[in-house]
């Protein structure tokens, strides 16, 4: 990743900002090579996507995958913990930085964004744009289809029901779904003992 120039300082203020510059564009790009380059991989080639890894993301630890092909606008301001799998289609729009904990589960076709454009029309014709930072804590098991919009936190141990539209912050150690997504019930002691609506955990998995 190139160093920091006062262009690419813009995307991480919050503020509004021109997204189509020519210099956004040409460091952008350098990235979008990376991750070009990870989804041509033949799939049994394990290591040559855990090395590719590093580069293309912020942070990235040990035993992370993302299923080919995910995309990301940028990759090297998203951060992933350790242990972090995605399926099918992940979509990233980092333009300012996405954070992933340890263990988080992602399924296919997640779209997390921090990325926004303002309500009227003049700006959005000059190519203005502001962004907000994605936090997902450890343990978080996002379902399929899931959308997470700008400055949105996702507590740690969190279950987000497929097809959900988080719009705003969802505190840990719960189950929470919808559209906008809403906490629906706390993760409990029964959730401990059972799993698929009431089957028992067999003891040796206990």
């Amino acid at each position: 990743m190139a160093d920091y120039t006062p262009e690419l300082n813009a995307l991480h203020t919050g503020d509004l900002y021109q997204c189509n510059s020519p210099e956004l564009f040409r460091v952008q790009m350098e990235c979008r090579a990376l991750v070009h380059r990870y989804n041509q991989l033949d799939p049994r080639d394990m290591e040559g996507h855990t090395a590719l890894l590093p580069r293309i993301f912020a942070e990235a630890g040990q035993g992370c995958f993302l299923e080919p092909p995910f995309f990301a606008n940028w990759g090297c301001f998203t951060h992933l913990g350790s242990n972090v799998y995605a399926n099918f289609n992940l979509t990233l729009t980092d333009d300012t930085h996405i954070y992933i904990g340890d263990h988080v589960m992602i399924g296919p076709n997640v779209t997390i964004t921090a990325a926004a454009h303002p309500i009227h029309p003049e700006l959005r014709r000059k190519g203005m744009q502001y962004n907000k930072p994605v936090t997902i804590g450890a343990n978080v098991w996002v379902g399929a289809g899931v959308t997470i919009l700008p400055g949105v936190t996702i507590g740690e141990n969190t279950v987000i029901g497929a097809g959900s539209v988080v719009t705003r912050d969802i505190p840990a150690n719960v189950v929470a779904f919808g559209s906008p997504c809403r906490v629906v019930r706390p993760i409990g002691e029964e959730d401990r003992r059972t799993f698929d609506h009431g089957r028992p955990i067999p003891p040796q998995l206990l």
